[in-house]
């Protein structure tokens, strides 16, 4: 798959566009609806993927989706930084970047390159995580979304290695796309349970079953590792709207327990980003919300199993579930 043979990126004509009016769905249902609808497309070698990626990057990049997107972004970043009492040179380094003054003829020589603003000096510090994607080489709303994930890390100066990327519906050919692009693929399905490790970490999961985010909490259940968490992906406060109470207490305790923490910030609507972006919000959780919960709620740190949890909507990590079905039976 040799990177020489892709084109620079370029600022192309908005193309036209295949009407979508799906209900919103978790990523897996979605992703084999695609497979089966009229914008599924066969799999192709990895070249190709990557054409395709260019070309969703220049479409993406001239929307409106696009600058109203940042916008968001950068709002809710630089609220979460300043919670955190960043010093000035840092919010700079890790917004300054996220303002669209592009030159559409750059171009680097990393495969799946986009245009790049002049850089400024230093690191922003940030790591990446991104979950769920879905199978981007056949689907069109996981490639938009991978695309999107892409410029982001370019805006944000996040290096592409400084991010990891899972998903269990990944084909061998996805990873090798995913590897040529620089980013880190990992090779164990962590359900969600990762820890920030003292480090300002932003989670991109769009379209995740819910215990993967109730997971992600539980993994950094403390005031020091909460307040470094940015989450962009499905609107708890939605989800607090579509689950009864009790079951959001039952099976998702560390999502019910932060609602009260909670800064959310909802993404644009547009209707050429409809099906890919719906009901994705960006999460924080400031140190002062998260100061004002009881001592009790932080005790509570039972790891959580789902095992009479209907409608999971996550794969689990097989070996886990052996061993957990063992430990129960004796």
């Amino acid at each position: 798959m040799a990177a020489a043979a892709l084109e620079p990126w370029q600022v192309a004509a908005p193309r036209k566009r295949r009407s979508a009016a799906r209900r919103p769905r978790p990523k897996e249902a979605a992703a084999a609806a695609a497979a089966r609808g009229p914008e599924a497309e066969p799999e192709v070698d990895g070249e190709v993927v990557l054409r395709r990626i260019q070309e969703s990057g220049k479409d993406l990049l001239i929307s409106d989706f696009w600058s109203s997107a940042l916008e968001t972004i950068n709002t809710c970043l630089t609220k979460h930084l300043e919670q955190l009492k960043a010093p000035v040179g840092t919010l700079s380094e890790a917004l300054g970047n996220l303002h669209i003054d592009s030159s559409p003829g750059e171009s680097d020589a990393a495969p799946g390159a986009i245009p790049r603003e002049t850089l400024l000096a230093g690191s922003c510090h940030w790591k990446c995580v991104c979950y769920g994607i879905g199978n981007f080489s056949t689907c069109i709303i996981a490639r938009n979304q991978l695309t999107f994930l892409l410029l982001f890390l370019e805006k944000c100066q996040i290096p592409r290695s400084h991010c990891w990327v899972y998903d269990p519906l990944f084909s061998q050919l996805e990873i090798a796309v995913l590897n040529t692009l620089g980013v880190t693929v990992l090779c164990e399905n962590e359900e969600g349970k990762r820890s920030v490790c003292g480090e300002r970490t932003i989670f991109y999961m769009l379209h995740c079953g819910t215990a993967l985010y109730n997971n992600l909490l539980w993994s950094n259940w403390s005031v020091e590792a909460l307040s470094k968490m940015v989450i962009i992906g499905n609107s708890f406060r939605g989800l607090q709207d579509r689950l009864l109470t009790r079951i959001l207490q039952k099976n998702y305790t560390y999502i019910a327990e932060i609602l009260q923490a909670l800064e959310e910030q909802e993404f644009p609507q547009t209707s050429q980003y409809t099906d890919m972006f719906n009901d994705t919000s960006v999460h924080w959780f400031p140190v002062q919300k998260l100061n004002q919960l009881s001592v009790h709620t932080w005790a509570f740190r039972e790891e959580p199993d789902y095992w009479d949890c209907e409608d999971l909507e996550i794969i689990r990590n097989k070996a886990e579930d052996l061993s957990a079905t063992d430990s129960n039976s004796l």
